[in-house]
């Protein structure tokens, strides 16, 4: 009898509403990915990568699929990638997709997890919504449909798979064995999660210049140097592997930016594309280096202030949009933080600013406007509207950093950590408590 009860009382707490709806939403996407005929030409390139490394070919003269992309990562990505080679074109490219749909659920878990201080929901309207069974279902059925992850799922890009190895990272107990270890591999994979390191060891030396040089008391510290080791055993492993590719990556391929894409195209959606557009030109040149040293420099200022003040969730999501920003090209699908940043802000600010964001990232706005494949180059013909339309994720970018600067100046001032009240406009509902 009692084994019965049992049974019914974890039946009956299953999220069962939230795993059909995350099944159907799931599922409805799969059918609109097919019915678009979506390429997943970026996984291709993957497997090309993956196969020219097991064959000793060189990566960085490799070029593959019909749009003749090359290798753009360090040499370790190419050494991940050779798995792709073990199964046909079809069986990839579903179990692409299945890893995909299960890795967003992940990052949409690792977000609520973020945003819950010291693992608690803070409560909202509707309750604590991050700490319910199947929070993460729900929100990952939501923001499926989001542009950036479209567009992931579209190429075939592995851009939920860094993301939620970032947050995995920053999420974990401060004490476990595995702290950095996350960071230091997606970012020997793709080089933009580097600033993540970045932030550990600033937010580590200040910490440690006012508490003693003592890293195994220092959590930012310790994360920040096992970043840093696992990023070097790999990079190094992979010299020893593929040594000439290592050596052309570091010393050349690191620096042609050109071999990513066009800048001003409207999916790059970050500083150098928004001024390239603004400025009718492929090479914004000095104006990108200026605007991107003093957004980088702010951006990381705010991501380390809110660290230091126990705001964890405004210093990640800070740091992400800031690298989103900096980088030469940021095309939209690498704007997959819109799910830890959306759930920030369904955990800070007024529903109808939430929705505001949420509506840039869903609406698929920037497509919108004229665009046109290479040599095309319809961009550089934008007026101010299209303009506008077209750099809607970076101007929500900068908009995000400002308004966190303004929580962390006001958490500043009121001699508290996290969730002070926010800029007008964007100041949390009555009924949150400080996270």
């Amino acid at each position: 009898m009692t084994a019965t009860v049992t049974a019914r009382t974890r039946l009956r707490s299953l999220p069962l509403a939230a795993l059909g709806a995350c099944l159907l939403s799931f599922a409805s996407f799969w059918v609109a990915q097919r019915a678009a005929h979506v390429s997943m030409l970026d996984l291709s390139v993957y497997r090309a990568e993956g196969a020219t490394a097991l064959a000793g070919g060189d990566l960085y003269a490799m070029r593959a699929t019909s749009a003749n992309l090359p290798m753009t990562y360090p040499p370790f990505a190419a050494l991940v990638f050779t798995p792709l080679t073990l199964v046909g074109i079809p069986e990839m490219r579903a179990l692409a997709t299945l890893g995909n749909l299960l890795l967003l659920v992940a990052l949409a878990h690792l977000s609520l997890r973020l945003v819950a201080p010291d693992g608690t929901a803070a409560p909202r309207r509707g309750g604590a919504f991050p700490t319910r069974p199947g929070a993460a279902l729900w929100t990952a059925a939501v923001l499926v449909w989001c542009e950036p992850v479209w567009q992931t799922f579209r190429y075939g890009q592995i851009n939920l798979l860094v993301a939620a190895a970032v947050l995995w990272d920053l999420t974990r107990r401060a004490d476990s064995r595995w702290t950095g270890i996350g960071i230091g591999l997606a970012t020997a994979v793709k080089l933009t999660p580097g600033l993540f390191v970045v932030l550990l060891l600033a937010v580590g030396v200040v910490r440690a210049r006012s508490d003693g040089w003592a890293p195994w008391r220092n959590e930012w510290l310790w994360r920040g140097t096992r970043a840093v080791a696992a990023f070097s055993v790999v990079t190094v492993a992979s010299a020893l592997v593929l040594p000439y590719d290592s050596r052309r990556f570091w010393t050349e391929m690191i620096f042609e930016t050109g071999r990513v894409g066009r800048t001003e195209e409207t999916a790059n959606q970050s500083l150098s594309g928004v001024l390239a557009r603004l400025l009718h030109t492929t090479d914004p040149g000095a104006w990108w280096v200026v605007a991107a040293l003093l957004v980088g420099g702010a951006g990381l200022a705010v991501a380390v202030l809110a660290a230091l003040r126990g705001d964890r969730a405004v210093a990640v999501v800070a740091c992400a949009v800031t690298a989103l920003l900096v980088s030469p090209i940021s095309w939209s699908h690498h704007w997959v933080w819109c799910v830890p940043a959306l759930t920030l802000l369904a955990a800070r600010v007024r529903p109808v600013w939430t929705a505001a964001a949420a509506l840039v990232f869903g609406s698929f706005a920037l497509w919108w406007v004229p665009h046109a494949p290479a040599p095309v180059r319809l961009e550089l013909h934008q007026n101010g509207w299209q303009m506008l339309l077209s750099g809607l994720y970076t101007l929500l970018g900068i908009a995000l950093l400002g308004a966190f600067a303004a929580w962390v100046v006001r958490a500043g001032a009121g001699g508290s950590a996290a969730g002070r009240p926010a800029p007008d406009g964007l100041r949390p509902s009555r009924t949150s408590r400080s996270a």
